[in-house]
């Protein structure tokens, strides 16, 4: 039987190539259009661990503690990420507070523990844990929906206009937000495809 060949498509133009065997850091891409057709990630997953673990450390600490304290008048207020959404819905906005709860919270959230519970067995034991396929699926999904950046935007903005109405000292919160959307970009580079060489890399059929 003729063995068929490791083929990958472009995704900008669709064309045909054998799949390169590439070294860590390598690029391939399609000499027709330019798109970027793979990546040679090499290890990058056994870095991907602690950044994923840091993440969660300043996620944690970004949720738990305030965001800011508001003194105006001897008059002193603060507020959590959950307080602001709780805020928003008795405000009689509950669209928004479910928009800043799953952009903010649930999406980032449930892409860091994927993360983790793929990475451990992965890294650690070199074992494919139970739900691989669907979870990286998961991942992909949900990638577009995690908008920590726009949220931590909105409220350096808020600071700034507040700053000349009132004394606004940033809180925990607000630091660990600037350190996990640093961390978050550098995560959130390992594209969840990546996946499939590392536990598959025998394998000549990857889904796209």
């Amino acid at each position: 039987m003729q063995e068929v060949p490791n083929l990958m498509a472009c995704e900008g133009c669709d064309a045909l190539y054998e799949r390169p065997h590439l070294r860590s850091r390598d690029v391939a891409r399609c000499p027709r259009c330019g798109t970027l057709l793979d990546r040679g990630w090499g290890r990058a997953h056994e870095r991907m661990l602690p950044l994923t673990v840091a993440c969660l450390v300043l996620f944690a600490i970004a949720n738990l503690f305030p965001i800011v304290e508001i003194e105006v008048q001897g008059l002193r207020s603060q507020t959590t990420l959950v307080g602001a959404v709780m805020q928003l819905t008795r405000g009689g906005m509950p669209e928004v507070a479910v928009l800043v709860l799953a952009t903010t919270i649930l999406f980032p959230l449930s892409q860091l523990c994927i993360l983790l519970y793929l990475l451990v067995p992965i890294t650690l034991r070199g074992l494919r844990p139970a739900g691989f396929s669907i979870l990286v699926r998961a991942m992909q999904v949900l990638r577009p929906w995690g908008m920590i950046e726009v949220f931590l935007l909105g409220v350096l903005v808020a600071i700034v206009k507040l700053s000349g109405m009132a004394r606004v000292l940033p809180g925990a919160a607000l630091w660990a937000f600037m350190g996990l959307t640093v961390l978050l970009t550098a995560v959130l580079a390992f594209e969840p495809k990546a996946f499939w060489r590392i536990v598959f890399p025998r394998e000549e059929g990857v889904p796209r």
